[in-house]
């Protein structure tokens, strides 16, 4: 597994990959690899939900400076550390699902941050930072939080969301079934996150996945956040999954929402498969956002 995430990073360093996608990986501590000579000077959006981390590297924004989407849900982060606030174009911070007790505030050091997402951790409040700036767009704690309340900014920053339910409270997990998918005898179940498969055959995308692609290229492109949104005229459901997809299409990096067209790649198969002696049953499954995609993407070209 060690070399198998040697290999994927490698890869994306060699290729000035934009996106990279490293869920799932039972990850204990950050991977050297990233942080390696000059780390990832490309990299735009670092995928890391679902793993084991405790903390961040003191030099995350020196070797990842251009991040712009850091996705670190449901892992056992305690601390972020103060040099977070490096990270000057990063503009989406997933941090729901960890094990925080405080933020501390050189966050508010973000101004390109629009969406923070603090759900289900162990907050009690957020730090008591002067205001400097205007009132912030839209700021969400739902309870149940203390009477201590999240402050209106941190160091002036306007953000367009801080998502913080559920904090400070245990949370109960129902069992969630899980989609899948089948490729010759091989079953492959996906994230919970996942709400719908798409096939070769499915050539129209659902009604609901238009509407917030479109929702979405409309508000970066020409309006460049979702300050306008408000909960009352988009369900606060949509509103949250619009601000954080589901993924992006490892083809074209398209945002995906409720859908995704996912394709498995047997390691075997392929050069990696020297990794593991050509005995390996691990495959990788990439999630593509349309059948033209899913034609289209190959692992290794």
């Amino acid at each position: 597994m060690a070399s198998e995430l040697c290999k994927t990073i490698s890869v994306a360093r060699l290729e000035k990959h934009k996106n990279l996608f490293l869920n799932y990986r039972n990850l204990h501590h950050f991977p050297l690899e990233l942080l390696k000579d000059e780390g990832l000077q490309y990299l735009e959006r670092l995928y890391m939900k679902r793993n084991s981390l405790t903390t961040l590297p003191e030099n995350l924004a020196q070797k990842l400076p251009n991040l712009v989407e850091l996705y670190l849900h449901s892992n056992n982060i305690v601390v972020v550390p103060e040099a977070i606030g490096s990270l000057v174009k990063l503009q989406c911070l997933d941090l729901s699902d960890n094990a925080l007790e405080i933020v501390c505030p050189e966050i508010g050091r973000l101004r390109a941050l629009r969406h923070l997402r603090l759900a289900n951790n162990q907050l009690q409040f957020l730090p008591p930072v002067p205001h400097r700036g205007p009132k912030p767009a839209a700021v969400r704690a739902a309870p149940p939080l203390p009477a201590a309340q999240p402050q209106r900014a941190l160091h002036g920053w306007k953000p367009s969301c801080i998502s913080a339910t559920r904090c400070g409270a245990p949370v109960q997990v129902s069992e969630v079934k899980l989609l899948s998918f089948s490729s010759g005898q091989l079953t492959v179940f996906l994230p919970a996150e996942v709400k719908a498969i798409g096939t070769e055959r499915d050539c129209i995308l659902p009604l609901q996945e238009l509407a917030m692609r479109s929702l979405h290229r409309a508000c970066h492109r020409f309006l460049k956040d979702l300050n306008f949104l408000s909960p009352i005229s988009l369900p606060r459901s949509l509103l949250e999954l619009l601000q954080c997809p589901l993924g992006h299409c490892h083809r074209c990096s398209e945002p995906m929402f409720t859908i995704v067209y996912p394709k498995l790649f047997p390691l075997r198969e392929t050069p990696m498969a020297g990794l593991h002696q050509g005995t390996t049953t691990v495959s990788f499954v990439a999630y593509c956002c349309s059948t033209r995609c899913l034609q289209t993407f190959d692992l290794l070209s």
